[in-house]
């Protein structure tokens, strides 16, 4: 994550400007190895959700267990956010920090945001997890928004336009009644953390550019259980993003490759 399009207009200012980096086979290799590290912290981690865990243990686990296997957490110092991985509890959207005090209770949920850097390159991918009881609200919205991501996922494939994946997405999930979140999208990622295109999961963005195979970007909807899109910035901390009406909000991610056929995930163990 990490990365903004306000507004339609500047999705389509972004696309025009043509500047994506088509990876070599090489590279496509290394992305590969970044991905699976990157999904293996995730599930190690996530391993580690339950009531009375606070969120700054995850972290300090997430962050020892890259650092072992070769890698490094590339969220710790980006543009000064201070920790290794995001933890967005309950209505938090995106980029929550995590904390000594934030200790997890019974029925929260909460997305755990894993981007690591190995032999340079970057591996991005999130997930939801949740503490027993789970409540049906909290448990459709996640499976909603997890079979969102597939959707736009399967709209990856070489000439289609990067709209399509938003597109697809909005229509399944908009008549469910939630609220697409329009001011942060997925992204291309590569030696960069952030690169082009901007890949909105909402329809009509504007966002014209083709795929071609060897791109590399991510697909990581996120969704408000309230009907409206709209989200709050905390100016305190500079990152934490939280839903407006204070409803809960979810996430999935994957890191894919646009193949010859179609797509490639390169955060999915086997």
């Amino acid at each position: 994550m990490f990365y903004s399009a306000p507004t339609t207009a500047d999705v389509r200012e972004k696309q025009s400007r043509g500047m994506v980096h088509i990876k070599s086979k090489t590279e496509i290799q290394r992305m590969r190895d970044a991905g699976r590290l990157a999904a293996e912290v995730l599930s190690e981690t996530g391993l580690r959700v339950k009531a009375g865990v606070s969120t700054l243990e995850l972290n300090d686990f997430a962050h020892e267990l890259t650092l072992r296997r070769g890698g490094q957490s590339a969220p710790l110092n980006y543009r000064g956010f201070p920790r290794s991985i995001c933890t967005s509890v309950n209505q938090v959207v995106c980029h929550g920090i995590p904390k000594k005090g934030e200790i997890l209770k019974p029925g929260d949920i909460l997305n755990i945001d894993v981007t690591v850097i190995y032999q340079g390159y970057h591996g991005d991918t999130s997930r939801m997890f949740y503490v027993p009881p789970l409540a049906e609200k909290a448990r459709q919205l996640m499976e909603d928004t997890e079979r969102a991501m597939w959707i736009g996922i399967d709209c990856v494939k070489p000439d289609a336009r990067i709209s399509e994946i938003g597109d697809a997405i909005d229509a399944y999930l908009t008549p469910r009644g939630y609220g697409i979140v329009r001011d942060l999208t997925g992204h291309g990622i590569g030696r960069n953390f952030h690169e082009e295109p901007a890949v909105p999961h909402y329809a009509r963005s504007g966002a014209r550019t083709r795929m071609r195979p060897g791109m590399t970007f991510t697909v990581e909807p996120m969704v408000n259980q309230g009907g409206r899109h709209d989200v709050v910035f905390n100016k305190k901390d500079g990152w934490t993003v939280t839903t407006k009406d204070g409803s809960l909000s979810a996430q999935y991610e994957h890191t894919c490759l646009v193949t010859e056929h179609g797509a490639e995930i390169l955060t999915m163990l086997d």
